[in-house]
C-alpha cells in the first residue's frame, strides 16, 4: 500500500555491495563478473522493494488536523515522534500551526513555476507521490518544513504558550554591539530551544534506517533549521532624555519568516546533485567539474522531471489550467509554463479601486471601477501526449 513507499534507489548503502549501477563501489568479488553482479543487483533491488519504509513525512499532517491533534491518528509517526506528541499535546499544536505557514510559504517562492508545492487534499503525505523523488524539490521541502517548525516553536514559546519553555534564559545582564553596551532585557526568542526540539521530533523518522535518502533528508533538515538562526536580529528600545538613547535596552527576535523563505530559495537554486561516498557515511558531488556540497547547501540524488504533464506514478499535476504572463520570458511566462502547448485567453472583469480621495479626517474613499482583464491559462496537452503520462 501507499502506506509502504519505497526508499529512494540511489546510492543506498545496503546496496553498496550489489554491484549497483548509482556509482557505488563493488566489494563483492561476484561483481567483477558483469552477469553475475547483475543478477545479484535485481535481487537487492527487489529486496529493497519489499523491505524499506515509506519516504513521506507524515508529521506533515498535523497542520491538517487543526485543533484535533491526536497522535494515534497520525499515520506513519514512528515510536519517538508518537511518543514526543503524546507528551507534549501544546507543542503538536504549535507545530500544527506552523505547518500551514510553511506550506504557504513554499507556495509563495514557486508560485511562478511548474511545480508550485502543490498539496493533495485529504492525503495523509501531504504532497503525494512527487517528493518520492530525491528530487531538489524535495530537498527543499524537507528544509523549510524543518524551519517552520523552529519558527514556529521559538514564536510559541516567546508568546508563553508552551508549558516547556519560554524567553532565552541566557539573555541576561549587559553585553555590548558596535553602538556600544546595552542592558539585556525584554523577551529574547529561545531559538536555540525550537532547534533541538524540532531536530529531535523531525529526525526521529530519519533515524530509524540509515539509508541515502535518510541521510539526504538528515542533511538538508539541518539547512532548514539553521536557516532561522541565520536572521536572528537584535532589536532595542532606547532610554535616556528625548530619546537620545544613553542606556539601551535590547533583546534578540526572528526576522520575519519570509526572509528564512527567501534564503532557502536561493539554495534551491544552487542545490547540488550528490552521490553517495564510499563508506556510505556522507555524501560526494555527483558531478566532479562541481565544488562539494557544505553543511549550507541542500543536496539530491535525483534530476527533477520536468513537470509539464500529469503524471499519476510521479505524482505531477502538470500545468494544464495554469496561469501564465504572455509578456514575460521567465518561468511564468506562457511559453515555459505551458511547455511550448500553448495557451487559452480570456476576458474576464476586474472591479479595482479608482479615483480615491482623502477625507478630513481620517478616511479614503474610492469609487469601484470595472476594467477587462485577459487572463492567459495554458492548454491541455493532446490526449495522446497525456495518455502517455498515466
Amino acid at each position: 500500500g501507499f502506506n509502504k513507499k519505497r526508499r529512494d534507489m540511489l546510492g543506498l548503502n545496503r546496496i553498496r555491495s550489489c554491484g549497483s549501477p548509482a556509482g557505488l563501489p563493488s566489494r563483492s568479488p561476484s561483481c567483477q563478473n558483469p552477469a553475475a553482479s547483475s543478477r545479484i543487483y535485481c535481487a537487492c533491488l527487489l529486496l529493497l522493494l519489499l523491505l524499506t519504509p515509506r519516504a513521506d513525512s507524515s508529521w506533515w499532517y498535523i497542520g491538517a488536523l487543526g485543533a484535533r491533534v491526536i497522535c494515534n491518528n497520525i499515520p506513519g509517526l514512528v515510536n519517538k515522534q508518537r511518543q514526543l506528541c503524546q507528551s507534549h499535546p501544546d507543542i503538536m499544536q504549535a507545530i500544527g500551526e506552523g505547518t500551514k505557514e510553511w506550506i504557504r510559504e513554499c507556495q509563495h517562492q514557486f508560485r511562478h513555476h511548474r511545480w508550485n508545492c502543490s498539496t493533495v487534499d485529504r492525503d495523509h503525505t501531504v504532497f503525494g507521490r512527487i517528493l518520492l523523488r530525491s528530487s531538489r524539490e524535495a530537498a527543499f521541502v524537507y528544509a523549510i518544513s524543518s524551519a517552520g517548525v523552529v519558527y514556529a516553536l521559538t514564536r510559541a514559546c516567546s508568546q508563553g504558550d508552551l508549558k516547556t519553555c519560554n524567553c532565552d534564559p541566557h539573555k541576561r545582564g549587559r553585553a555590548s554591539d558596535e553602538r556600544g553596551e546595552f542592558d539585556w532585557g525584554g523577551c529574547s526568542d529561545n531559538i536555540d530551544y525550537g532547534i533541538k526540539f524540532a531536530k529531535a521530533f523531525i529526525d526521529a523518522e530519519e533515524m530509524t534506517v540509515r539509508d541515502a535518502r535518510a541521510l539526504m533528508n538528515l542533511h538538508n533538515n539541518r539547512c532548514g533549521r539553521t536557516a532561522v538562526k541565520r536572521f536572528m536580529k537584535l532589536e532595542c528600545k532606547c532610554h535616556g532624555v528625548s530619546g537620545s538613547c544613553t542606556l539601551r535596552t535590547c533583546w534578540m527576535a526572528m526576522s520575519d519568516f519570509r526572509k528564512t523563505g527567501d534564503y532557502l530559495r536561493r539554495k534551491y537554486n544552487g542545490a547540488i546533485e550528490v552521490t553517495m561516498n564510499q563508506d556510505g557515511t556522507g555524501f560526494a558531488v555527483a558531478n566532479k567539474a562541481f565544488r562539494k556540497a557544505t553543511k549550507n547547501d541542500l543536496v539530491y540524488f535525483e534530476n527533477s522531471p520536468d513537470y509539464c504533464l500529469q503524471d499519476k506514478s510521479a505524482g505531477s499535476l502538470g500545468t494544464a489550467g495554469r496561469v501564465c504572463n504572455k509578456t514575460s520570458r521567465g518561468t511564468d511566462g506562457c511559453e515555459v509554463m505551458c511547455c511550448g502547448r500553448g495557451y487559452d485567453t480570456t476576458r474576464v472583469k476586474q472591479i479595482t479601486k479608482c479615483e480615491c480621495k482623502f477625507r478630513w479626517c481620517c478616511a479614503v474613499e474610492c469609487k469601484d471601477c470595472e476594467e477587462a482583464v485577459d487572463i492567459h491559462t495554458c492548454k491541455s496537452p493532446k490526449r495522446a501526449e497525456w495518455l502517455d503520462q498515466t
